[in-house]
């Protein structure tokens, strides 16, 4: 659930840092690179836990993705590996422990 929660709220700051900055190019004539959109956001402790602790239970898969820079791809195969493993495996060790018990 951590590794779920800390993929939604990535998801959700960077669709509003998108949707400000496409909003200040519109409104004005420049880029909107000086924009309050693409600063980010400052993090509350929750935040800031809730991705320390995602950090942790996917710091194993890490060398997956070591090559690459986009951080949605990055994010995105950890949370699919941690699903994988700590989802389905860790049930999956728990059912044949208790078929053997």
């Amino acid at each position: 659930m951590i590794v779920i929660a800390s993929f939604a709220i990535f998801a959700i700051d960077q669709t509003k840092r998108a949707s400000a900055h496409q909003t200040a190019a519109i409104t004005e004539s420049g880029s909107g690179a000086d924009s309050p959109g693409n600063k980010p956001a400052p993090e509350g402790s929750a935040h800031k836990d809730i991705d320390e602790a995602s950090a942790q239970l996917t710091s194993p898969f890490a060398g997956v993705v070591s090559g690459s820079s986009s951080e949605w791809l990055i994010r995105g195969v950890k949370l699919l590996l941690a699903l994988v493993v700590y989802g389905f495996g860790l049930s999956f060790l728990a059912r044949v422990l208790r078929v053997r018990a």
